[in-house]
Parts: C-alpha cells; structure tokens; sequence
C-alpha cells in the first residue's frame, strides 16, 4: 500500500530520532512538522523516551511507549506561567507522550531549590548565575539555551524619577533613589529579583527605606501592586506585555529587544535534574521535555506564541553557530575539572 505524506513524514522524523539515540551525547534537536500555536507533532530524545512515539514504525507496534502514563514534575518561572506559555507548550507534550506535566511556577531560585531538593525532574528558569551554581553543585545536568526576552523598568506614565527614555538601565535606578520614587521589588530570589540586585549593584547604589517595597511575591502580582501604588518596577517584558492592557504602567526604560542597554537581557534555560544525586528523578522523561521544546518545530511556536499581537519570547536553541558554553557553568573547561 502506498504510504500518505504523513506517513513518509513520519518515518523520516523516526529515522532521524534513531540515528541521533545512537551517536547521542547531548540532548538532541528532532525535526518535525508543527502548525501554528498548537505545537503537536514534536518528538524529544532520551533513550525510550525519544522512541516512544516511533514504535510502529520502528518494529514495535502495539509495544509499550514506556512513559505513558507518567508524570513530569516541572519547576519553572512565574514568567512563562503568567504569560499563558506554560499551557501552550505543555498541553501538546502532554497528548503526544500520554503523561502529565505536573508544572509549578515559582521564582527561579525556589525552582531550583525545589530541584535541589529532589522534588523536580526539570526545571525551566532564567539566572545563569544561578543555573551555573546548581550545575556546579551537580544537581542539574544537559543544561539547554531554550529562548530569551529582556526585561524593562516600568512606571506610571507621571514618571516622578524623569528616567524615560534613559539609554542606561544603572543610571535610570540611581535616578529613582535619589529622588526616592516609590519602588516594588520581588523580593523573592527569583531571576528578575536576582536581575534587580545585579543592576542596583552595577549602580552603586544599596536601595532601602520607605520608598523601596520587597513584595516577595511573582512577576504578575509584583505588577500589580506596583500598579495600585505608583511605583516603579523591573519587569520581564513578556509579562508585562500580557498584562498591560489591565494595569496603568509603562515602559520607561527598554532593554535590548528595543536597542536599550544589553545589561537588561533576559535568556531561559532548561536542564535535567541529575538522577545520579536523586534516584526519583525521572531522568528518560525529562530528556524527552528538553530535546522536545529545543526542536525546530517547537522553538518556531515559541516564536509565534502572542499575547494581543505582540511577541512575548524569542527562541534561542536552534542556531547557525551555537554556544557550547550553555551546557556547563560560566568559566568551566575541561581543564578547569582537574584542578
């Protein structure tokens, strides 16, 4: 019987993911066919994992996928919870493996330290400094660049500070403390809070009193309670985006995205949690997330996931020269290990 185009197209995507188990070392990057926001027919790597979705046509029809009916357990940012991302890519994942992405939004230095605590099998989160130290400390493992934003200082649009339009995020803050402008910080040591001190640092400044407010609560509330008071706020810009139709802030300081300070970047990455340091990590089905959402098909949706028209997250795994430094700590070498 002749096969159908979906059927060559398969075969090609499963030809692809057995070549690649084969000469695996890192996480691998599966090419595939994907329609616009519904992201359905990716396919990840992980020994049995990355094949589960090939069995029939690679001689195992009928077989046993070997994840279904798993659950992933998934740390990752209030960012792409409160964006709607989190759903996007997920519920696909979900359909395709037939298991349960049990995702828990929390700042990135709380994922990681839910990680840390064995509770996680993946975690999705943006401070490199952080994610170098949880690498380090051997908790994670085949670390990924999976996409960026920036993030943006954002105010009432009376801009009691005058720091709009400033092209320096680290003069913009000074700004706001000499003239002692109401401030909402997270707070909480997530990467938008670690962001926050790194820059109150570069600017020599030790924010505090009154007019500086630590909520330690996520991006979406921090916004709005900078929103009902005032007061300024660094915000992730794919955040703020996806609530400022329902809040009265604006952006008075943009970050690279929109050719301001390159200091105000904002790239997510995504890693394993080692199962050599916890034995419940689900280290196969974890694998089969990341080589899932660093492929072609899926990092094409992220690119195309909206919020009222607007682009929220751009994707960073797939690239003409890639970085081989993401998959280990800022500074490591093979040299490095032996000292």
């Amino acid at each position: 019987m002749a096969e159908t185009t979906s059927e060559r197209t398969r075969l090609t995507e499963c030809g692809y993911v057995a070549r690649e188990i084969l000469l695996w070392v890192a996480p691998t990057e599966v090419s595939m066919s994907i329609q616009r926001r519904e992201l359905l027919a990716a396919l990840g790597t992980g020994a049995t994992a990355a094949l589960a979705g090939c069995s029939g046509v690679l001689g195992n029809e009928g077989g046993d996928p070997g994840v279904a009916g798993e659950t992933l357990r998934l740390t990752t940012t209030t960012s792409t919870y409160d964006t709607g991302l989190l759903d996007a890519l997920n519920k696909p994942f979900q359909e395709m493996y037939g298991v349960t992405v049990d995702a828990v939004a929390q700042g990135t230095g709380q994922a990681l330290e839910t990680a840390r605590n064995g509770d996680s099998d993946v975690v999705m989160v943006h401070a490199r400094s952080l994610e170098d130290e949880f690498m380090r400390e051997g908790y994670g493992v085949n670390r990924r660049d999976l996409m960026f934003n920036d993030f943006v200082i954002v105010g009432p649009e009376s801009d009691p500070a005058g720091i709009g339009g400033m092209g320096s995020a680290t003069e913009a803050l000074t700004a706001i403390a000499e003239s002692e402008a109401a401030f909402v910080s997270r707070g909480d040591n997530s990467g938008t809070h670690t962001k926050e001190l790194n820059l109150w640092e570069a600017a020599g400044t030790e924010p505090g009193g009154d007019w500086y407010q630590e909520t330690g609560t996520g991006m979406g509330e921090a916004l709005n309670i900078a929103n009902q008071q005032g007061a300024y706020t660094l915000s992730d810009r794919g955040t703020f985006i996806s609530q400022r139709s329902e809040i009265d802030l604006t952006i008075l300081v943009q970050g690279p995205i929109e050719d301001g300070p390159e200091i105000l970047a904002n790239p997510y990455g995504v890693m394993a949690v080692n199962p050599g340091v916890h034995d419940n990590a689900n280290y196969d089905l974890a694998m089969a997330y990341i080589g899932w959402i660093t492929s072609p098909g899926v990092q094409e949706s992220i690119s195309e996931y909206q919020v009222n028209g607007e682009q929220l997250f751009f994707p960073e795994a797939v690239s003409e020269n890639p970085d081989f430094q993401q998959y280990v700590p800022e500074g490591w070498s093979g040299d490095s290990a032996d000292e």
